[in-house]
C-alpha cells in the first residue's frame, strides 16, 4: 500500500488567528502532499515498499536521502497536524503533567526549553518532546526533516509533540518572527493527543 496524505481533523481556518488558513492550505495540500508523493516514488519497487513509516525510519540508512527527507517529511507532518486542535492550548494533566514536572521542574520550564529548542534550530528543522522507555521525557531538535526515530541524528526516543520551524510553516503570517509563531503554537497544542501518545510509548 502506498502512503496517503492524511486528512485534517479540522478546517484549514480552524487554527486562526494562531495559524492562518492560507498557510494551512499550502502546508498540508502542497508541502505534505509533495513529501507523500516523493516518498512513494522513492520506495516503489524496493524492499522498503510495504513497510510502516515507523519501521522505515527506525531502520533507515541515512545515506538514502530520498527516503530520509520525504519519509521524515511524511511522518513529521502527520504528527504535527494531530498534535494541534482548535480546542487546544492550556496545560497537560494527569500522567503527562507529572512527567513534565519530573523532567523539567514545571510546565513553564518545559515551555521555555521547548521554545528555545525551536527558536535555536538554525535554518529549517523541528523541535520535539520525546518519551523514552520508562516515561522519561526529553526536548531536542533536528535539522531539515530528520526526527528522533531515525538512528544517529542526535535526538532519541519517540516524538509525542513536534513543532515545524521551516519557514513555510509560519512565514506568511509571522515573517521572520519565529519566536512569535512558537508562542502562538502553544495556543493550539492538543494536549489530549500528546498525553495519549505519551501513554502508548512510555
Amino acid at each position: 500500500m502506498a502512503f496517503e496524505l492524511p486528512k485534517l481533523d479540522y478546517a484549514h481556518d480552524a487554527l486562526e488567528p494562531h495559524i492562518d488558513q492560507k498557510t494551512m492550505e499550502i502546508h498540508h495540500g502542497k508541502h505534505h502532499a509533495g513529501y507523500t508523493s516523493k516518498l512513494n516514488n522513492a520506495i516503489e519497487g524496493t524492499d522498503l515498499e510495504g513497510k510502516t513509516i515507523d519501521n522505515l525510519l527506525i531502520n533507515l540508512d541515512l545515506s538514502n536521502t530520498a527516503v530520509r527527507n520525504n519519509g521524515g517529511g511524511f511522518y513529521n507532518h502527520s504528527l504535527f497536524w494531530k498534535v494541534m486542535s482548535p480546542d487546544g492550548g492550556g496545560k497537560p494533566s494527569g500522567e503527562l503533567a507529572s512527567a513534565i514536572d519530573k523532567a523539567f521542574g514545571s510546565f513553564e520550564a518545559f515551555k521555555d526549553e521547548f521554545s528555545k529548542a525551536a527558536a535555536g534550530q538554525f535554518g529549517s528543522g523541528w523541535a520535539w518532546l520525546c518519551v523514552h522507555n520508562g516515561g522519561q521525557l526529553e526536548v531536542c531538535s533536528t535539522a531539515n526533516q530528520d526526527n528522533p526515530l531515525m538512528p544517529n541524528v542526535g535526538c532519541g526516543g519517540t516524538p509525542i509533540l513536534g513543532i515545524d520551524v521551516w519557514e513555510h510553516a509560519y512565514y506568511l503570517n509571522y515573517q521572520n518572527k519565529r519566536p512569535e509563531y512558537i508562542n502562538a503554537f502553544f495556543n493550539v497544542i492538543n494536549w489530549e493527543e500528546v498525553s495519549k501518545r505519551f501513554s502508548e510509548n512510555k
